[in-house]
Order: C-alpha cells, then sequence, then structure tokens
C-alpha cells in the first residue's frame, strides 16, 4: 500500500511540470494532501539531489509603512504554514518592500498561490471600506483599512493554528514543517524591524471584522476548485 501511494505521489508531482497551470495546480495540491495523509515528504518520492532550495520574488506584491503595513505579517503567517519562510526586499531609495518565499519550489508555489488569494481576500474588503467610508478622512480610511488587514491577520493565524492542532491529533503534523535546509538558507538574511507601530493606532471595529473573516480563511476550498 506504502508503495502504491509514493507511486501516486510521483505522477502526481510528475503532472506538476505539466504546461497546463490548471492541472499542475491541482496535482501539486493532491500530491500535498497525500503526503500529509500517508506521512510522506518530497524527500521519499523525489531523488534528493534534485531539491533546490528557492528564493522568489512575488510581482506586484509590495508593501510600505504607508501602503498595506499588514502584508509583512501576513506573508509570515502564510510562509510558517507552507513549508517556507517569507522575507521582504527593500531596493535603495525605495520606500516600497517586494515580498518573496524562500523554500524548496514545490513548496513556494504553493505558498505564493495561497499568500496571493489572502492579500486578494483582504483588498477586496477594503474596496468595500474606502467606498463606504468616502466621506472621511484618507487618514480616517487608512486607520480603518489598517485595522481590517491586521486583523484578517491575527484570524488567519489563529485558524492555521487550529488546522495544525487537527493535523497533529491524525499524526499529519510533523510533514508540514519548514524543512531544516530552509530555515539553514535564510538565517544569514538581513532583518529590518518593520513597521513596530503600525498595529498600535487602528480601528478596533475594523480590526474585529478582519479577524472573523480571517478565522474563516479556508485556501484549499478555492485552490481546489
Amino acid at each position: 500500500m506504502e508503495k502504491d501511494y509514493r507511486e501516486k505521489i510521483k505522477k502526481l508531482l510528475a503532472l506538476a511540470e505539466s504546461p497546463n497551470e490548471h492541472e499542475a495546480k491541482a496535482a501539486l495540491l493532491k500530491a500535498k494532501e497525500l503526503m500529509a495523509e500517508h506521512k510522506l515528504s518530497e524527500l521519499d518520492v523525489k531523488d534528493v539531489g534534485k531539491k533546490e532550495v528557492k528564493e522568489v520574488l512575488l510581482e506586484g506584491m509590495q508593501a510600505s509603512t504607508r501602503h498595506n503595513p499588514w502584508i509583512i505579517p501576513l506573508s509570515t503567517v502564510i510562509g510558517e504554514n507552507y513549508c517556507c519562510k517569507a522575507f521582504n526586499n527593500k531596493y535603495s531609495g525605495k520606500q516600497l518592500r517586494t515580498i518573496g518565499f524562500v523554500g524548496f519550489e514545490e513548496d513556494v508555489q504553493i505558498c505564493e498561490q495561497v499568500f496571493r488569494y489572502a492579500v486578494n481576500c483582504v483588498e477586496s474588503k477594503l474596496k468595500e471600506i474606502k467606498k463606504e467610508n468616502g466621506c472621511y478622512s484618507a487618514q480616517y480610511r487608512k486607520k480603518l483599512c489598517d485595522g481590517y488587514g491586521y486583523g484578517f491577520m491575527v484570524g488567519a493565524q489563529e485558524a492555521f493554528e487550529k488546522q495544525k492542532k487537527e493535523n497533529e491529533e491524525k499524526g499529519w503534523g510533523l510533514v508540514m514543517v519548514t524543512p531544516q535546509e530552509v530555515t539553514e538558507h535564510i538565517k544569514d538574511f538581513k532583518h529590518e524591524n518593520f513597521n513596530k507601530n503600525a498595529g498600535s493606532k487602528l480601528d478596533a471595529n475594523a480590526f474585529g471584522i478582519g479577524y472573523t473573516d480571517g478565522k474563516k480563511f479556508d485556501p484549499t476550498k478555492k485552490l481546489e476548485a
């Protein structure tokens, strides 16, 4: 039985290299599900020598203290729960930081999909908030938007913690831990404090709404669809 599942996972990982984007994504997600369920890692089904730690900067995913500061901690939450590590790159003279992930290639692909989906969920709500509060000052609207964004991040973090506990009870927990190779790769990266006080002046009501929405965040339904 174990051999059968290994063969299935190998085939799915091979299919994940398909030029058909939707087919590739579906194969990757199913492979991850089987690996977790049957306590297997990609190291068990692929040649170790072929696995490389990748650094990937995400096009269009940027943040600063003034522009969507909640994106930075959200990337950390997503990365830690998808076997990757988040980082951000700031070019000299620029305020915006570009978000990136470090991890094995297949993990980074899935991590990026989940992160972009999470950001889209938040930004969709922020459009509503800005529209509903168009008569108020830009400063007040930013307070509302940042409150929602940070609230969503905290709620999503709790949702992942709950999921992690459930997986551990099933015996799947260790499979989804960030590989040691990834942790070693990123340990020498320069880490800067980002917007320490960003969460100190937020709208409490908007934070609460974001927190509730974040706790409901379930990327698997969207990605599998």
